[in-house]
């Protein structure tokens, strides 16, 4: 392999005189007629002097003919830019604008060229102008040095990035000028080795410059000027092959009918072609060698990008020259990028290569190296990029079955229960094409056989196994819909899968066993929503879209089809199936997708009668709840009255519900007398019943039944015997409870009477009763069912009940009494904030089943959620919320988001009482760990901590607002210093309160305090306080000078001043390089009450908003005396409430001397103090309402780093494109070195990775 002839790095000019051309585009110059002038001397000279520029082109750059380019020539830098305004414009005469260019470039090439390259310098967003004496005169380097100069900084914009409408196409127009540009000049300009070698110096330069915006436009442009020329090449390349193929067959010619001067024309040809295509190699090399590796692992991941796209297309478009290895291994390694943008273009361009079976050969060794990354990118983070790895192998093993192995394709297999609906469709594709899309020759006889012999049988049948073998039944929905697009006439079979399920199996088949039916019957039932519904099963879609004509057609004829077939074939599958409760339950559902209408005008009443008699055995036979709930929605289903069979449906339905209320009501009077005990068979006869009633009642009204008073009398004898068995009381209660919703709803839809509303508040205030009664029951699943019904009784009645102008139903609100909102938190507290291990009521008793844990958790979450939203709806009062948010640390993990949710939603309701609901919780701890330890417990034990650390939890939930939450922070500071003091010690004053402590827990709190609030919160604190407590220093008193400390921090200093009331997350952290604020600033708040010196609090009064106060002057403390401020001195008033108890008065002369201590130890503490403030400021402000602080990770890429471990894993060193069967004639020139770290971009996986 011949090396590239070097190419000058800067802007190299002809020595010769002006070369002619006959043709702008040379189109005529197919024969090779025209002469290329001066080939091949060019590129062995240096860069010419200002002397032998000026004797080229047209005079030197003096003004030229008319036909220049721009019309006129530049003068003091400043050029007409006609050529990127057009690209710009996006308009449609590119060719026009590309020929004008030509000519100029004919009549004058150097401002035609110098055109050109401020083209390329306007497209990377500079404001730079390259002069005609910056081009005569200065070397390639210096003039992009001079344009990074100019290069506009501020702003991190260029063409290529910006938005809007004008440059919305900019990127195509440019890339097809490029294209264009070389296709018009492919004829003779490219090969006057001066356009090309200048503008491939000019993109290779401008490539290296550490100018993002240069790096990205030029290599976009080398890359689609290389792109142009390897088509060209191929033109070349065919032109080649005819011209040797046209002179074999005039040689091969007996002697007398040869045309020599034919033969020596071709032979011309041929050399002419060769030499062009040599030309070709160099520029390809020259461009591949100076861009391409270096830039397809630059730091941006758009240029990596680009550069992957673009050799993709060159391996497509001239297989022969670059479908190797050694070109291939490029797209292979930047599979492991870190960024999804640039995988995709892999796996695209890789799709293109094995789209053509033709290329497989040449992909084995590619495919045999690099699969295993291929089939590991189907579980990519990035969808796209898992779509895309999908497809890629759906081709890959429509090229070859053998290439991937079974694990392979186990692999992609169960991404067809994917969420993700691209993923899944992607895979089911897959899946189809290994498993379902052969066909057996045999098959090709009975195309057109119907049923059971149809050849989709063995299909759906495979299509079973499949569903069986993935283990995950329940997904049947979610594998119908990854096969939907691809397999629609398979899974529409609807006949085959019927017969599959009635006829017979036939000589020699193997029948169907019970767990394949089943399957089969839930696949098909998937099948029937997928048609009748037209959307994605739940978790798959982002909502119902809106179906186009040929859809809705498509769905109406899909649920004639289903009628027409079940409307017959339904009663006889409900008749083979009826003792399989699942079997049936799935075949229940299908009268939800018929069209009724059709059971009239196809005249099928008899076959609606079988169903019904179907569906009234079903009803007599099963007590499963899904079989009875099931058959209630199928009658819900055909009693519409909307259609002529409603009468019929409707009177066997009731003659269905009169049979049992009759025999419930039977059943009921002998299973409540007096003085018998029931035996199992008469509860067995009871509860049977009473499913089959709760479960009708559910989706009919039974009022006219008058179901209440049986009900009623069961319960009542149930509390008052205590011997009733749960399932009984737990559907009993049920159905009471549908009672009270079907009233409601009758009584909100039309006008009802006084005595309506009356009678329906006395049920239901005696079925609270009743509820409440039950939730004291033995029996756990009873009371569960008593505490879910009473929640959801209690929201239906409470004062919401009104809303929407509803106001007549005032009567019937109930609000529950203290000792109803003691007993709800009593169950919750011992049935919800358990321990997994605990919990003994798991499915089946299986405590260690991870499924039945889940599931027990899923309940108790349920509960939880009853509860509190009783809560954020102030059905219950808010303070029976610290019982649950103290919660919120221990049980994290189960909870943390559900209790989250409602501190955040009773914030909203009242910030004040929340505030002090947050602060009741954790005294309620404190006093818990007081009774546990007692006073003189271990300030750093676990469970001290523990509190802080819930308080520190709770402080963050307040957000950064300050403003926001000023009043509801300074009431929990007033409830909270109340508490420390409120236990005075039985030792004497000498000794701390007993809740002393607690400071420390409400010190976390502080940061959240205004500037002016501190203090104001400092004087209250001092109220509690004798002179002797503020000069203690025992380790006992180090909760009271903690909390002091957190309160004097920002009092006289102003990192905490008061924030501005637009709220954002760096309002309250300081720039670096903002000066700090000085005495004239003035607070927004300080107009707003300039006079604030009025009582803040009452005790007999609830908190008003307190008002902002003005900011003191600022001045340094560090040597002067602190002042302490008296009640009546402060910013604001204080509180006024008096403390619990009084202390003696001091003597004059201690109090002397302790405030001389108290001014020696305020200098020597400063330091302590500022260190203090620090850190309460760092952690107050940069804190969101987030649980967690945020983790800043630092994403600089690494320029050095770990490049040489990169490339001794890895082969860089680069080939010279060979274009079979030419030869390289001449070498470019050695490439700068690259400052990019591929390590930055590659995955650990790729590093010291050797390829081929």
């Amino acid at each position: 392999m011949i090396a590239a002839p070097e190419i000058p790095t800067d802007f190299t000019l002809l020595q010769e005189s002006e070369t002619h051309f006959s043709s702008d585009t040379d189109f005529e110059d197919i024969e090779g007629k025209n002469q290329k002038q001066g080939k091949g001397k060019t590129c062995k000279k240096g860069k010419k002097g200002p002397a032998e520029k000026g004797k080229s082109g047209n005079g030197g750059g003096k003004p030229g003919g008319p036909n220049r380019m721009n019309g006129h020539h530049q003068q003091n830098g400043v050029e007409n830019m006609m050529l990127f305004e057009v690209v710009k414009m996006g308009k449609s005469a590119m060719q026009s604008v590309v020929d004008d260019w030509i000519e100029s470039y004919k009549h004058d090439r150097d401002i035609a060229l110098l055109d050109l390259i401020n083209f390329f310098i306007q497209c990377s967003g500079c404001k730079g102008v390259v002069t005609a004496e910056m081009f005569r005169h200065m070397q390639n380097s210096e003039i992009i040095r001079k344009m990074t100069e100019e290069f506009d900084e501020d702003s991190g914009d260029y063409p290529l990035t910006m938005a809007g409408p004008q440059w919305k196409k900019f990127k195509s127009s440019f890339c097809e000028f490029i294209g264009v540009l070389v296709r018009q000049c492919q004829y003779s300009i490219i090969y006057d080795e001066y356009m090309m070698d200048t503008v491939i110096s000019l993109l290779t330069g401008l490539s290296d410059s550490q100018v993002r915006a240069f790096r990205h436009t030029s290599t976009l442009a080398a890359m689609k000027l290389m792109t142009a020329l390897v088509n060209v090449a191929l033109n070349l390349s065919i032109n080649m092959d005819n011209t040797q193929r046209q002179y074999e067959a005039e040689r091969n010619k007996i002697i007398g009918k040869r045309a020599n001067d034919r033969l020596e024309l071709l032979l011309q040809k041929r050399k002419e072609l060769q030499e062009n295509q040599d030309e070709i190699e160099n520029m390809m090399n020259a461009i591949f060698k100076g861009v391409f590796v270096h830039r397809y692992r630059d730091a941006i991941a758009e240029i990596r990008a680009i550069c992957i796209e673009e050799i993709g297309i060159w391996m497509k478009m001239y297989s022969d020259a670059f479908l190797n290895d050694s070109y291939l291994k490029y797209v292979g390694w930047t599979m492991h990028d870190k960024q999804g943008e640039v995988r995709l273009k892999c796996l695209t361009a890789l799709q293109g290569l094995y789209y053509n079976k033709e290329l497989n050969s040449k992909l084995e060794l590619f495919t045999s190296r690099f699969k295993d990354r291929i089939v590991s990118m189907t579980l990519d983070k990035e969808y796209d990029v898992a779509v895309q790895a999908i497809k890629l192998l759906t081709l890959v093993l429509q090229s070859s079955e053998e290439v991937l192995t079974a694990e392979d394709c186990e692999n992609v297999y169960h991404l067809v229960y994917s969420a993700h609906r691209p993923v899944a469709v992607a895979a089911g594709e897959f899946l189809y094409k290994k498993l379902f899309s052969r066909r057996d020759p045999e098959d090709e006889g009975i195309l057109k056989r119907r049923g059971r012999q149809s050849p989709n049988a063995n299909l759906v049948k495979t299509l079973v196994f499949f569903f069986l073998e993935s283990e995950l039944h329940e997904h049947a929905a979610y594998l119908v819909d990854s096969m939907w697009d691809c397999a629609t006439d398979l899974l529409k079979d609807w006949e085959c899968m019927n017969s599959l399920l009635l006829e017979e199996p036939l000589n020699g088949e193997e029948p169907l066993t019970d767990r394949q039916e089943s399957a089969l019957i839930e696949i098909m039932l998937c099948t029937i929503r997928q048609a009748a519904e037209c959307h994605p099963p739940v978790g798959r879609g982002t909502g119902k879209r809106v179906l186009t004509a040929k859809e809705k057609k498509t769905q109406l004829d899909d649920r004639t089809k289903i009628t027409e077939l079940f409307a017959v074939a339904l009663p006889q599958l409900l008749a083979k199936y009826s003792v399989d409760a699942e079997k049936v339950t799935n075949l229940l559902q299908l009268p939800q997708y018929f069209d009724l209408e059709i059971y009239t005008t196809g005249r099928l009443e008899k076959h609606l009668d079988a169903l019904l008699r179907q569906i009234r055995d079903i009803v007599e036979k099963h007590t499963d709840i899904d079989v009875l709930e099931a058959c209630s929605k199928t009658y819900h289903a055909l009693c519409n009255e909307e259609f002529t069979i409603f009468n019929r449906v409707d009177i066997a339905r009731s003659q269905l519900i009169d049979e049992l209320a009759d025999k419930f009501n039977r059943l009921l009077e002998d299973f409540l007398q007096e003085g018998e005990e029931p035996d199992e068979d008469d509860a067995y006869q009871v509860l049977s019943t009473l499913k089959r009633i709760t479960a009708f009642h559910n989706a009919h009204d039974l009022s006219r039944w008058d179901l209440f008073g049986c009900n009623y009398k069961l319960l009542k004898t149930g509390i008052e015997n205590g011997d009733m068995p749960e399932q009984i009381v737990i559907h009993a209660l049920q159905c009471t409870h549908y009672v009270i919703l079907w009233q409601l709803a009758k009584i909100t839809e039309s006008s009802s009477t006084k005595e309506d509303l009356l009678r329906l508040k006395k049920q239901m205030r005696v079925f609270c009763q009743i509820c409440q009664h039950y939730l004291t029951n033995v029996n756990t699943a009873v009371k569960e069912q008593a505490f879910t019904i009473l929640c959801d009784v209690l929201m239906i009645f409470s004062h919401q009940i009104m809303t929407g102008g509803r106001d007549m139903l005032e009567p019937l609100v109930y609000t529950p009494d203290s000792s109803l909102q003691s007993e709800l938190l009593s169950f919750i507290l011992d049935h919800v904030f358990i321990d997994q291990d605990d919990d003994n009521n798991s499915a089946d008793g299986q405590q260690d089943d991870e499924a039945s844990k889940i599931e027990a958790l899923h309940k108790r979450r349920n509960l939880l959620a009853a509860f509190c939203k009783l809560i954020v709806y102030t059905v219950v009062e808010m303070n029976t919320a610290a019982d649950i948010f103290k919660q919120y640390m221990k049980y994290y993990n189960d909870y943390g988001d559900i209790i989250k949710e409602t501190m955040s939603k009773t914030r909203q309701i009242d910030k004040i009482q929340c505030a002090k609901t947050l602060i009741l919780s954790l005294q309620q701890l404190f006093n818990e760990m007081i009774q546990e330890n007692g006073y003189n417990f271990d300030r750093s034990s676990p469970t001290f901590s523990g509190i802080k650390e819930l308080a520190r939890r709770f402080a963050l939930t307040f957000g950064l607002d300050q403003l926001k939450t000023r009043e509801a922070i300074a009431m929990l500071h007033k409830d909270g210093i109340e508490f420390a003091f409120k236990e005075p010690n039985p030792q004497g004053e000498s000794h701390p309160p007993l809740n002393l402590a607690f400071l420390d827990i409400l010190s976390e709190f502080s940061s959240k305090l205004l500037r002016q609030d501190k203090r104001t919160v400092y004087v209250y604190l001092e109220k509690f306080m004798t002179f002797q407590m503020s000069l203690r220093r025992e380790d006992v008193w180090l909760p009271l000078m903690s909390y002091r400390n957190s309160l004097l921090a920002g009092g006289d200093d102003d990192t905490m001043s008061v924030i501005s009331g637009i709220s954002s997350r760096g309002s309250t952290v300081r720039n670096k390089k903002t000066k700090p604020a000085t005495g004239k600033r003035k607070a927004p708040e300080a107009e707003e009450s300039s006079s604030s010196d009025s009582m803040w609090l009452n005790r007999e009064q609830t908190m008003h908003t307190p008002v902002m106060m003005q900011t003191p002057q600022l001045t340094s403390t560090i040597m002067r005396e602190p002042k302490r401020l008296r009640p009546e001195e402060s910013y604001m008033g204080v509180y006024p409430m008096q403390p619990e108890h009084h202390q003696a008065p001091l003597d004059y002369k201690q109090q002397e001397e302790a405030a001389r201590q108290q001014q020696e130890r305020a200098a020597m503490n400063y330091v302590k103090l500022r260190t203090n403030l620090q850190h309460a400021i760092r952690r107050g402000a940069s804190l969101m309402e987030d649980d967690e602080e945020p983790i800043v990770e630092d994403v600089m890429m690494s320029s050095e780093g770990r490049i040489e471990d990169l490339n001794e894993g890895m082969d860089f060193d680069t080939m010279d494109i060979d274009l079979p069967p030419s030869k390289n004639r001449r070498e470019r020139t050695e490439l700068k070195p690259d400052f990019f770290d591929p390590a930055s971009i590659m995955d650990e996986s790729v590093l010291g990775v050797s390829m081929f």
